[in-house]
């Protein structure tokens, strides 16, 4: 290793030891959590509970089973908030405090390029962050695996596993640090950059939970159950909330119009009306996949195309 990508290692040793250190203390703290996880799954006591989202109880008791998936739920908290956080500290100086400094006139008078100085600084930078991000969120699923999907556990739809693991986690942190590296190149001051990163990878974040919420970029199934027979099970489904009756014509009306489970009085609800048969829309367990390389999609596009305008004004700015 020598000249500048010599010179970028040493300027970001320092965070990449901080962040190799924070890895290992969530490493050990993932390892002894996860084996009193286990340990309470092989005590027998969640044996009776079934798949699907109803709470089982204690026997006697009626309080309900749940194991200890808080400091789980953590480790996504932190995932989620990976990618701000790279791109304040991590992005936003990667060219900024030369530019403020001035001291990349300096390396470029030793006959460094424009390019070989800002590929030797992103690349490493991009190599460790997702790095970092891939082993975090392999992590988070090697952890959540024994509880996924039970009603003790946690479900793939909620939060901290649906956008807390998987692909999109290194997506997301790759586009987080060409956010603050192209506004380090573009701001006058670093301080000004890591105000705009924060704004703008923060926005995205709830951006993209409001379309999981939204189903914007995955549409739900439509379920459909015959008549007045009883709907399939939700199971590990993640509902809309959007329940209803269908008419002999395809129409689709609320479910208080016939607010009944099973019984006479929901088929004599459904005949009064004209329905036909119920609905319920939900995306089912295989669409964590589908909303994981939704998000990597549109995540990896705009970290290279945001790449891409840096390297396009490099030789303007500096």
């Amino acid at each position: 290793m020598k000249g500048s990508l010599w010179l970028a290692w040493r300027q970001q040793q320092a965070l990449a030891s901080v962040a190799s250190a924070v890895l290992a203390i969530i490493v050990v703290i993932a390892a002894y959590c996860r084996s009193g996880m286990l340990d309470d799954l092989h005590s027998g006591l969640f044996d009776a509970c079934a798949p699907g989202p109803l709470h089982c109880t204690q026997p006697g008791t009626g309080l309900p089973l749940v194991l200890d998936i808080q400091p789980l739920q953590y480790l996504g908290a932190l995932n989620i908030v990976l990618p701000v956080l790279v791109g304040v500290f991590w992005g936003a100086p990667l060219l900024g405090r030369d530019r403020e400094l001035g001291t990349h006139r300096m390396v470029l008078a030793q006959g460094v390029s424009r390019g070989q100085w800002f590929v030797s600084r992103f690349a490493l930078a991009a190599v460790t962050t997702v790095s970092l991000a891939g082993l975090l969120a392999g992590l988070f699923a090697w952890w959540w695996k024994p509880a996924a999907d039970h009603s003790y556990g946690l479900f793939w739809y909620e939060t901290s596993s649906l956008s807390g693991s998987g692909p999109r986690v290194v997506a997301a942190t790759l586009f987080g640090l060409a956010v603050g590296t192209l506004l380090g190149l573009l701001a006058q001051r670093v301080l000004n950059a890591m105000s705009l990163t924060f704004l703008i990878t923060g926005a995205m974040t709830l951006i993209l939970e409001w379309t999981h919420k939204a189903r914007l970029l995955v549409p739900p199934h439509t379920y459909v159950s015959a008549g007045s027979a009883p709907k399939s099970r939700m199971g590990a489904k993640w509902s809309t909330g959007d329940y209803g009756m269908i008419t002999a014509s395809g129409r689709h009306d609320d479910v208080l119009n016939c607010p009944f489970p099973s019984s006479a009085e929901l088929r004599k609800c459904m005949t009064q009306h004209g329905y036909v048969a119920r609905f319920y829309q939900a995306n089912p367990a295989g669409d964590y996949w589908t909303f994981q390389w939704a998000d990597t999609a549109v995540l990896g596009t705009l970290a290279l195309l945001l790449t891409a305008v840096t390297v396009l004004l490099l030789r303007r700015r500096v």
